[in-house]
């Protein structure tokens, strides 16, 4: 298609180069520029960010909404405890930071082209992508709607959630799908369940994400680089899993598979890397169970780093749940990290899961909530190395035939292709 020109606007990027903070949206966003496309990312201010004004072709915006330390909570999962509830200081910021966004997109979509000269700015992009419908829906369906811009939605996991626990942020989720030209899931349970928000059907499609098969790959210096840097002996069986810290995950239920993996397959480690809110809760969980010699904590991990843990797994777990809220995830960018890893996985049969992985082709899939189900899976896949590397060379094979980058900016292409033709 012709070279377009597109604001994407978003609450979460990641705060400098290798930060594992919604990698997906610089991802989907560099794909673009690499297929000749001008891509404007606009994005709330973190006291972390270091970023150029302009990365990998993607000119990057950082809005300030607050004066006040306390209130810059505004996305880069920090709106949420542990993924269930609000952060107090978020109620309070909210207003702030849907300002602040509504006026930096304002601006930003009426720069005017060369040789202009109207009462309003002329607009120079195409298009307007939103990415997460709550909470920047609303802003760009405005902004979109001054501008004579065709609006494009794109649902990530925590949004939906957050829709479909309160009535406002139905309607208002229900009204911008309604404002929306193209709507895009990146799994089928999002899909769905924008469906019973109100999205309209012909409007929706799924764009999985994508991996970066050259940073993520098998790594044969892995397995003992890794295992020296833990202080591990080299014959070390390695679990390791990659997220967030939250409830979300299920890295409890991994834990409590521990005592049973480790009856069949004594001196397993399991290595937990990530960040966020349930790490002490976490680490008292594992000295509870007896774990404290056979689970390590490494934190969080740039992605570099991160590839070479994944690299180094025996068993890639991916335990991920539906929480006590009903949150879960759209589809772990973890997962799809390790399958390009060609890692033999176990996850859980959940959310988007089961849209890429399917049970014992690309990895073995268990039912979430469920520690006894996770150790027979984790303890098959470390005692049978041959079918380990069946799983793992299959998943691969299906990440370079359908979950590349380029691959998801193409499926984007054809989203904004249905936007530029629709007519509301």
């Amino acid at each position: 298609m012709r070279p377009l020109t597109i604001c994407m606007l978003t609450s979460s990027y990641p705060k400098y180069p290798g930060e594992t903070t919604a990698p997906f949206i610089e991802e989907i966003a560099a794909g673009l520029v690499r297929r000749g496309h001008t891509v404007h990312v606009v994005a709330p201010f973190h006291r972390d960010v270091r970023r150029a004004p302009v990365e990998r072709g993607v000119h990057l915006h950082f809005f300030r909404y607050s004066p006040v330390r306390a209130l810059n909570v505004w996305g880069y999962a920090e709106s949420l405890q542990a993924d269930v509830g609000l952060r107090g200081a978020v109620l309070a910021a909210a207003p702030l930071a849907l300002g602040a966004g509504t006026l930096a997109l304002w601006r930003l979509t009426g720069q005017q082209q060369p040789a202009t000269s109207t009462v309003l700015p002329a607009c120079s992009f195409d298009l307007i992508h939103a990415h997460w419908v709550i909470p920047n829906g609303a802003p760009a369906a405005l902004v979109a709607w001054l501008r004579g811009l065709p609006l494009v939605v794109s649902m990530h996991g925590s949004d939906v959630y957050l829709a479909e626990r309160a009535a406002p942020l139905s309607l208002a989720a229900a009204a911008t799908y309604r404002a929306a030209a193209a709507i895009t899931a990146c799994s089928g349970d999002l899909q769905q369940r924008a469906l019973r928000l109100g999205a309209p059907a012909d409007r929706v499609a799924v764009i999985p994400y994508g991996v970066d098969a050259g940073a993520f790959q098998p790594d044969p210096q892995a397995a003992a680089s890794v295992r020296a840097e833990l202080g591990l002996p080299p014959a070390t069986p390695l679990i390791v899993t990659m997220s967030r810290l939250v409830y979300k995950k299920g890295l409890g239920y991994l834990l409590e598979a521990m005592p049973a993996i480790l009856a069949e397959h004594p001196g397993a480690v399991l290595v937990i890397g990530g960040y966020g809110d349930l790490r002490a809760e976490l680490e008292r969980r594992a000295r509870e169970l007896g774990l404290a010699a056979n689970v390590r904590f490494p934190g969080q991990i740039e992605r570099e780093r991160a590839a070479r843990y994944i690299g180094a797994a025996d068993v890639y777990a991916v335990p991920s749940i539906r929480d006590q809220g009903g949150n879960l995830d759209g589809l772990p960018n973890a997962l799809l990290e390790g399958m390009a890893a060609a890692r033999p996985i176990v996850a859980s049969r959940v959310a988007g899961i089961p849209d890429v992985i399917a049970d014992g082709v690309h990895g073995l899939l268990v039912p979430e909530r469920d520690p006894a189900a996770l150790a027979v899976a984790v303890s098959r896949l470390l005692a049978d190395r041959a079918l380990a590397g069946q799983l793992g060379a299959a998943a691969r094979r299906r990440v370079g035939q359908e979950l590349t980058w380029d691959q998801t900016a193409a499926r984007f292409e054809r989203s904004y292709q249905l936007a530029l033709g629709f007519k509301s």
